[in-house]
């Protein structure tokens, strides 16, 4: 057996551990069970096993700090970075969409690119048109929009550059590796989806937790502005 799977079947063997059962099981919220969780993490031990050589103190706090959310480590709603000998956390859009579905009072959600041969306006806080034409190529990215319509009937929206989302790219620890590189379009939807999180309804412990998972991945937390609402269908077909 390679030092490397032995690393691995080592800390297999901790969260297969009844301890380590009772810990994320008081962590976890009921919509998410622990033997399910920690057979998630398992797997993704497995798929990364350099996760091993992470100093085993971060990688359990990650995975904690999952559990809390009560958001899984598989790779889609949430990512475990090795950096150097540290764990990184990172949230996926699909993950930020899920924490904030669970407040019951969203309508519809959702995150975009806007390539160059994209017909895209926004009007005074609005996003009025999004067209795609599938018969030729949509060509480069150019900026990346999110927006949510609450049962109120209200909409919150962000946009941002590709610019101002390289910049934040830069600002992670994990941006030359991981979820930046291989799927960074997803990356830059759940960038702008972050920034429209902090004006949309979300468990106050959740919200700060994310927050703390944030600044750990970033060294700094996601920079914001102040939002505008409009009362009005987004979409103008």
């Amino acid at each position: 057996m390679s030092n490397e799977v032995s690393k691995v079947k080592t800390l297999q063997n901790r969260l297969n551990s009844d301890s380590a059962k009772k810990q994320f099981a008081a962590a976890l919220p009921s919509i998410c069970p622990p033997e399910r969780f920690l057979r998630v993490a398992m797997t993704t031990l497995t798929k990364t096993p350099k996760l091993a050589d992470c100093d085993e103190n971060t990688f359990i706090q990650c995975l904690l700090d999952c559990a809390a959310l009560g958001i899984e480590p598989d790779g889609r709603r949430a990512h475990l970075i090795p950096y150097g000998k540290s764990c990184t956390l990172i949230i996926d859009y699909k993950g930020l969409v899920e924490l904030v579905r669970r407040s019951g009072e969203i309508k519809t959600i959702s995150a975009d690119m806007v390539c160059d041969n994209d017909e895209f306006e926004v009007n005074l806080g609005k996003i009025t048109t999004h067209k795609i034409d599938y018969k030729k190529p949509r060509g480069n990215p150019y900026c990346y929009y999110a927006y949510a319509e609450m049962k109120d009937g209200s909409i919150q929206c962000e946009v941002m550059t590709i610019e101002e989302v390289k910049n934040i790219q830069k600002r992670s620890r994990s941006g030359n590796n991981g979820p930046w590189v291989t799927d960074f379009n997803e990356m830059a939807k759940k960038t702008v989806f972050r920034r429209l999180c902090k004006w949309l309804p979300m468990n106050p412990e959740v919200a700060q937790k994310l927050s703390e998972v944030e600044k750990v991945e970033f060294d700094f937390e996601m920079p914001n502005k102040e939002p505008e609402t409009v009362k009005t269908d987004l979409m103008d077909d």
